[in-house]
């Protein structure tokens, strides 16, 4: 009797553990951000074009946040997530060129759940700084899969990255980033994790698996936008996309029932700024790119079940730049930052009936255009006054009607563009680093370099694009670069070249440290896209390049002047040149 009794007692002993154990554990976080999804592209916002059953779901079990605002383009939006600051004050001021890079001294919601003792990976997109310390497992993320351009040329098993070092994707690009978190969440389960998932679609180029094409390839299209400028089947390959984003989201929501761990995780859902083409959004004013209503107000829906109600609607002025104090809030995670957020904890509004807060005044700023938006007007870039919460669509300009509301939200834009023009970057001095000693690759893509001569890129945008053109000697390609720390380098080429123009002797510089290599092999695969396009591309097309063994260089630390030049060129042309890749040995 004795031994069954403590036999009795242990079990007791080790299932109150296990259970205080479990009761203790903080939550885990899934951020789920899509890339170019409108308000509108949903069927619970009352679009009948499209059948949203998953995302319509995390609504239902979980809070609606009525009034969610981001930024009116990609990497603004990313960087005021990562670092609850807006997005000029991280040095944040363009969508390529370099000028998508957050500030080495912003700290990100990554770095603070990894100090509490979270895992974290991010699978997807980017868009905040490729090369080490800007790229993603400088910012907090353990690992990283996708890319870190802005857009991408090709969304069937395409040329990625997983830590730096090169690799091919996997199916459809969003299935194969979902693919990757729900490992990570199996990896993971009995320990807490923060999980980013920056898709990219509905971005173009438009393209989806075959399957939710042919949903909408002949679809009547019932609600359309106020715009002549909407294009049909571009509306059709939006939502073909949208609809595969929802499949992905169910999955990553079965996946935590599966695992057990729905209860105790936190799911989160929004996009990163307004539809990328006229199409169906409640009435709106504006798209992408707009600092109106349309272009900058996203759906947000935050699950979390037995603490946040089922169905709850929350109207209080939400901004992207509020997650990361309210996320830390809610997992019980203390934090300091080197400067202070421009967001705040809105978890009282998520999880407790609050019936009242302070009001408060939310920027948009992009181009040059300022928008000012509070719990119930918004001053509009070019100076209408709109009452927002009775009229979205900004027809009726109140400005005259209420002079004293106009004045004072005029004074707050004034207060804003004067710190936009004081910390907001006029020329970037930030050279491009190249083999950072704590990540052993290094892409030195065609994106952000400079063509000389005949050489042109292939697509006025840098993200996904190319150099080519390369017709003579005096042509060259040029980076400006900041070694941190001396090394010696294997240098890999990406390129393509025709049959007959093999021969180049070329040469890569990098300050005083030279190395010649020659293109021995031909290499001349037709560009890609067209196939796979549901609707003509403004991008770039991409290629199957050609990975070339340059050899090794020994480089020291400073910063130089890096250029890629030809010596002698037999045929017409030396090379299509895509990327460098570094790996420090």
């Amino acid at each position: 009797m004795r031994q069954l009794f403590l036999v009795c007692m242990l079990t007791l002993f080790v299932l109150a553990g296990c259970s205080t154990k479990q009761a203790m554990k903080r939550p885990n976080v899934v951020v789920i951000l899509t890339d170019d999804q409108g308000w509108g592209d949903l069927g619970l916002h009352g679009n009948s074009n499209i059948n949203t059953p998953n995302i319509d779901a995390l609504s239902a079990s979980g809070a609606s946040l009525e009034n969610f605002y981001v930024c009116a383009v990609c990497s603004p939006t990313r960087a005021e997530l990562m670092t609850g600051r807006y997005h000029f004050r991280g040095g944040v001021y363009s969508t390529g060129g370099g000028g998508e890079r957050l500030d080495m001294d912003e700290t990100t919601i990554a770095e603070i759940f990894k100090a509490a003792g979270y895992s974290t990976a991010a699978y997807g997109k980017w868009h905040n700084g490729m090369q080490y310390p800007y790229h993603p497992n400088g910012r907090g993320f353990e690992d990283y899969y996708g890319f870190c351009s802005g857009h991408w040329g090709n969304y069937h098993s395409p040329m990625l990255e997983h830590n730096g070092q090169i690799v091919q994707g996997n199916g459809f690009i969003i299935d194969d980033f979902t693919d990757h978190g729900l490992a990570f969440m199996e990896e993971h389960a009995d320990s807490p994790f923060f999980l980013y998932l920056p898709f990219n679609t509905p971005h173009t180029p438009f393209q989806a698996p075959q399957e939710y094409w042919e949903r909408y390839r002949e679809k009547p299209i019932n609600m359309l936008s106020e715009s002549d400028r909407e294009d049909i089947n571009d509306t059709r390959a939006a939502l073909a996309m949208c609809e595969n984003i929802d499949w992905n989201v169910g999955r990553i929501v079965n996946k935590t029932r599966e695992l057990g761990i729905d209860k105790n995780t936190i799911i989160i859902y929004f996009c990163d700024n307004g539809p990328n083409r006229w199409r169906w959004n409640g009435g709106m004013k504006g798209k992408k790119g707009s600092v109106d209503e349309g272009g900058v107000r996203s759906p947000m829906f935050i699950k979390w079940p037995e603490k946040i109600k089922a169905g709850k609607k929350v109207e209080r002025l939400v901004s992207v730049t509020d997650l990361l104090p309210t996320l830390s809030e809610m997992c019980a995670i203390p934090f300091e930052t080197n400067y202070p957020l421009d967001g705040i904890s809105v978890k009282k509004s998520i999880m407790e009936d609050e019936t009242g807060w302070e009001d408060r005044y939310l920027l948009n700023y992009w181009g040059g255009r300022l928008s000012i938006r509070n719990q119930q007007y918004r001053l509009g870039h070019q100076g209408g006054l709109f009452d927002i919460e009775a009229d979205r669509g900004q027809k009726r300009d109140l400005r005259d009607e209420l002079p004293l509301v106009r004045e004072e939200m005029e004074r707050v834009a004034e207060t804003y563009r004067l710190q936009i023009e004081e910390e907001l970057p006029r020329d970037d001095p930030r050279p491009f680093y190249l083999g950072h000693p704590a990540l052993k690759y290094t892409q030195i893509p065609a994106r952000d370099g400079k063509a000389h001569g005949n050489i042109k890129r292939s697509n006025r945008w840098p993200n996904c694009s190319f150099f080519t053109n390369w017709t003579g000697l005096q042509d060259s390609i040029t980076w400006e670069v900041e070694v941190p720390e001396d090394g010696i380098f294997k240098v890999s080429l990406y390129y393509t070249c025709p049959e007959g123009d093999e021969g180049s002797v070329f040469q890569l510089s990098v300050g005083e440290s030279l190395l010649l290599s020659k293109i021995t092999e031909p290499h001349d695969p037709p560009l890609r896209g067209m196939d796979e396009d549901l609707t003509p591309r403004r991008e770039s097309y991409v290629k199957d390049w050609k990975e070339m063994d340059m050899g090794t260089i020994d480089l020291t630390k400073g910063i130089f002047h890096m250029s890629l030049k030809a010596l002698e060129m037999p045929g017409k042309s030396v090379m299509d040149f895509r990327l460098f890749l570094f790996e420090r040995i």
